[in-house]
């Protein structure tokens, strides 16, 4: 579907993408991660086909974007961060000059706009103008005009900046629902929205790209300790001497003292074993109450963290 070989973007002596390639199959929905200046606009933007590439090729659904500008943008709907919208305009007068920019076939276009009103969850406000909408309605709009003349690949921008909780769930849903039928690229600073998301995440740092996998992959690459957070009540100060009476911790650390008494602990241990049985028992025999203990996961957060300050090095 995407295609992107030995791709550089040059202002200048300034090289704000340096020699990537990836490739994104038809039906993936894909995470585009990076720190801020990492190259991520510029990505999107020369997937887009709004600025262009210094060297290398960008294929898009067999389109070469410099050769058949028209034909490759034709396949792309685009969300923007920030939803750039026409706000004196009402929902659907929107959708319908961006079904007239998209040249959509006249005979059908009025259809096919109110089509694209229902899925996006926008029929009940589509007579009303966008600047009296909400943000979570305006963030539905631009994702409705992105839609418009049915490309197979959606690019969205920070779909879900400046929403609330509830707004946020309803975007996400959306997505997913889009990803049965679409190519979706996204970004975000939202690690544990790409995680929910996104089956491949893609990671660029200082214009190079650093990595590109699944979340569950990149999570379990990091996972090299084998840590438990310990909530007890320790009146007599036990805890201390827990290491000595069972195998296999490598360290416990104090991580913080509550005021209702109680002491948060991580221990660690050899990744071959689970010490949850065994500290069950052991703390009972010594009187010290558990109040929560789980095992410590890792998040994309963790590998996204440990890719680029491995980069960085």
């Amino acid at each position: 579907m995407i295609e992107v070989k030995n791709v550089t973007k040059k202002y200048g002596k300034f090289v704000a993408i340096d020699n990537i390639s990836f490739t994104i199959n038809d039906g993936e929905i894909v995470g585009l991660l990076g720190p801020n200046g990492a190259g991520k606009s510029t990505t999107m933007n020369m997937l887009t086909g709004f600025i262009e590439q210094t060297s290398g090729e960008i294929i898009v659904d067999g389109y070469n974007t410099l050769k058949r500008p028209k034909k490759a943008k034709k396949e792309i709907g685009y969300m923007p961060e920030g939803v750039p919208l026409y706000t004196d305009l009402t929902v659907k007068e929107f959708v319908t000059y961006m079904a007239e920019l998209k040249k959509v076939d006249r005979k059908t276009r009025k259809e096919k706009v109110q089509k694209i009103i229902e899925q996006t969850g926008l029929k009940d406000v589509q007579k009303k103008l966008i600047k009296n909408l909400s943000r979570g309605y305006k963030q539905r709009v631009s994702m409705a005009g992105a839609l418009v003349g049915e490309p197979k690949i959606l690019i969205l921008d920070e779909p879900t900046v400046g929403l609330d909780p509830k707004q946020i769930t309803e975007i996400r849903n959306l997505i997913k629902e889009l990803g049965k039928t679409h190519t979706v690229i996204l970004s975000s600073h939202i690690l544990s929205e790409v995680s929910q998301i996104c089956n491949k995440v893609i990671i660029i740092n200082k214009g190079k790209l650093v990595a590109i996998d699944t979340p569950e992959n990149l999570e379990n690459k990091v996972s090299n300790k084998n840590c438990i957070y310990l909530t007890v009540e320790d009146a007599e100060n036990k805890m201390k001497n827990i290491k000595d009476k069972i195998q296999g911790i490598n360290k416990i650390d104090l991580i913080k003292e509550n005021e209702d008494g109680t002491k948060e602990y991580v221990i660690e241990s050899k990744n071959d074993i689970d010490l949850r049985k065994i500290l069950f028992t052991e703390l009972a025999k010594e009187n010290i109450t558990i109040f929560e203990m789980k095992k410590a996961d890792s998040t994309l957060e963790d590998a996204f963290m440990k890719i680029i300050e491995g980069g960085n090095k």
